[in-house]
């Protein structure tokens, strides 16, 4: 499996290398002097950081507007950015690293409390996740909607590997907002589980919502919280700032207005079961991405050394023992954390009038 590995970074290396040859001007919009939500130009700088997962290069930029709070990347990545830093993320070299996060037991108990908080609102015959990734969700959110039919939608090959596997009935992949047309009124349910803060334009993808739910059908949302006071106690740590992936982080009375605006109701708001306990652990890694020699990826020129993994790999073995520590610290606190202002999510339901 190493072998196989080294030998794809390898055959990926002269397509990174050609790109990052050109710069990375391209892959960034102009950066913008108004909040992209209430256009106030009232903005301050929240925080610059860099590509903590993969460790692509590139520094982003999160500004926060003082009008209405919203937290936006900027300057934006533009198309050719979205591709290059989406690549062998979920898919390609990064497939196997995310199918196993989709499969642990700690994402398995997420994906069970998400399908359970739709049981208020009666049994869906036909239910649509937008941004299922592999359909992880789907397949687990069947063992308490039963007699329900998923479908998934997202831009990734994940979204086929999904059908294959026998975890969503029928696949969509593209836009949401560009397919929505051909989804009218078929959806009792639509699900954005952590996808709303990667979208390009945030209010368009709730009108793509409305346009696939049947009236009375149900919209359901988690995201980061960037109210949580884990972000300003982790600061660019924070594992949801998760740039530059994320796009917008969208405060729980700005989402609430555009749901109502677009012609929803909200129903539901939840601050603490959606909280994800990964903030000590998650930040931990991030640091440690961070000072580490890197491992052999397609985006550096060349393989790392020999002194470079081994120094890399005793650093690993030698905080591997903490690393268990702090995450066991965010499992035990879930409790307290939820039920204050440190939880990092939050999830509305809305109902299509």
């Amino acid at each position: 499996m190493t072998n196989k590995r080294s030998e794809q970074i390898a055959a990926h290396r002269p397509r990174y290398q050609d790109e990052l040859a050109h710069g990375l001007d391209r892959f960034f919009d102009p950066e913008r002097a108004t909040c992209p939500w209430c256009t106030s130009a009232r903005l301050r700088r929240r925080l610059r950081t860099t590509n903590h997962p993969q460790r692509k290069p590139g520094n982003f930029v999160l500004d926060q507007c003082r009008n209405c709070g919203h937290v936006f990347q900027n300057p934006r990545l533009s198309a050719d950015g979205l591709d290059f830093y989406y690549r062998d993320c979920y898919d390609g070299l990064g497939e196997a690293t995310m199918a196993r996060m989709a499969a642990s037991p700690l994402a398995v108990k997420l994906y069970r409390a998400r399908a359970r908080a739709l049981l208020p609102f009666g049994r869906p015959a036909r239910w649509l996740d937008v941004g299922t990734g592999h359909g992880h969700f789907c397949a687990e959110a069947r063992r308490i909607h039963p007699r329900t039919e998923f479908h998934g939608l997202d831009w990734g090959e994940g979204v086929e590997i999904g059908v294959r596997n026998g975890r969503i009935a029928r696949a969509y992949r593209g836009s949401f907002a560009g397919l929505a047309g051909q989804l009218t009124s078929q959806y009792d349910v639509v699900s954005m589980y952590h996808y709303l803060e990667h979208t390009l334009a945030p209010r368009q993808e709730l009108a793509a919502a409305h346009t696939a739910l049947r009236r009375g059908g149900h919209l359901l949302i988690e995201v980061p919280d960037p109210q949580s006071a884990a972000a300003r106690l982790l600061g660019r740590w924070w594992g949801p700032w998760l740039q530059p992936q994320h796009l917008h982080l969208i405060p729980l009375d700005n989402l609430c207005g555009a749901l109502t605006e677009q012609g929803f109701t909200v129903v539901a708001i939840d601050r603490r079961e959606p909280h994800i306990p990964t903030d000590l652990t998650s930040a931990a890694v991030n640091v440690l991405n961070c000072v580490l020699p890197g491992e052999d990826l397609p985006w550096l020129p060349r393989k790392p050394g020999p002194v470079s993994r081994w120094v890399r790999r005793l650093a690993l073995l030698a905080a591997a023992p903490a690393l268990l520590v702090l995450f066991g610290m965010d499992i035990l606190l879930a409790p307290l954390t939820r039920r204050t202002r440190l939880s990092n999510a939050y999830r509305v339901i809305a109902r299509r009038d």
